[in-house]
């Protein structure tokens, strides 16, 4: 005798209901990462007034070549720099947010050699980059990470990476720091200066610092790198450039890491950035014989060249020039410039 027919309707629904649960499982699986939100800014072209929104992100493609699938853990927050982002030709209607991250890698492509799946990670997006760090899961080429040693948190990780590469860059590729060596770095309580504070310490320099505020000062004070000493600058009536001069005998300090500084006469700058920040005159005053300046003041060469125009215009100095060169002799006036023979600057006249 067979299966009576509703044992029969029972068994089709049953089956019916688990492809169905599947396919719904399935969806909801897809529709998760189709919907996976970034952050993401965009400039008001009539003020330039940034927004910043969520936007939901495409599926990623699929892991290949030297590329990682990267779950992030931490991203860290740093100021995005527009006017750079705009002369680099890199304006879009909507521009990735978060570019220092710290996280597991998910997957891997077919030529990448330094990953694998399930290591940690860290690293800094390149500003092409058309994954937001501010997403669950990014696509990164291996290049742009490292592994994360254990003791260091995820928060550390992404925290410390891109303030860590500038003050590396700056002290020690850009300035030689060595031992023994005197260090000026504004705004120490930053995060950049807390960080290059630690650092130049840690390669025996004897380091001085400025505060901006009580609460800047005692957070130095707190470091647990010795500074030389802490600048109070917070009230505007300590001259920098005097202090750096006492406390080296005089002979300057050699290495100096700005936080921005007065390019322009008093009447021109902001009243918060003359409390504040040094004029360039006084990091010249305050540098020793063969000292390095590290700048994050932009135009600042600008600035120094349009100096140096005005002065040669008002007599301060005059070039020794030789006799103008006509480009015919360049040849061989450049071969006597090479060889270092002669005295007077040559210049080629067209």
């Amino acid at each position: 005798m067979g299966v009576p027919s509703d044992f029969e309707g029972a068994g089709s629904l049953q089956k019916d209901w688990k492809v169905a649960v599947a396919k719904a499982l399935a969806v909801g699986a897809a529709w998760r990462q189709v919907t996976m939100k970034g952050l993401y800014f965009q400039q008001s072209s009539t003020n330039g007034e940034i927004t910043f929104v969520f936007q939901e992100k495409e599926n990623l493609p699929i892991t290949e070549d030297n590329f990682v699938k990267l779950q992030v853990k931490a991203c860290a927050l740093s100021q995005i720099n527009t006017k750079l982002l705009a002369e680099m030709k890199m304006e879009k209607d909507f521009f990735p947010v978060g570019r220092e991250v710290a996280g597991i890698v998910l997957d891997v492509g077919t030529k990448v050699s330094f990953f694998q799946p399930d290591d940690e990670v860290v690293g800094i997006l390149p500003l092409d980059s058309e994954d937001p760090g501010l997403c669950e899961v990014i696509r990164v080429h291996e290049h742009y990470l490292v592994h994360k040693p254990e003791k260091v948190t995820w928060t550390e990780a992404a925290g410390a990476i891109r303030d860590g590469v500038r003050a590396y860059t700056a002290l020690h590729y850009l300035s030689h720091l060595s031992p023994g060596k005197s260090v000026l770095i504004m705004d120490g309580a930053s995060a950049f200066g807390t960080i290059a504070i630690q650092l130049a310490h840690h390669r025996g320099a004897k380091v001085i610092s400025t505060a901006y505020s009580l609460e800047d000062k005692q957070c130095l004070e707190r470091l647990r790198s010795s500074i030389a000493r802490v600048i109070d600058v917070s009230n505007g009536k300590v001259d920098v450039a005097e202090s750096c001069l006492e406390e080296t005998g005089g002979l300057g300090v050699d290495i100096v890491l700005d936080a921005g500084v007065r390019l322009y006469s008093k009447d021109d700058e902001p009243a918060v950035k003359l409390q504040l920040l040094p004029h360039k005159h006084d990091i010249i005053t305050l540098l020793g014989v063969g000292g390095h300046w590290i700048t994050t003041e932009e135009s600042l060469q600008l600035r120094i060249l349009k100096d140096v125009m005005e002065k040669l215009s008002a007599g301060v100095f005059r070039p020794q020039l030789d006799e103008p060169i006509p480009l015919y002799e360049a040849k061989v006036s450049m071969e006597v410039v090479q060889k270092n023979q002669g005295r007077k600057k040559q210049v080629v006249q067209f």
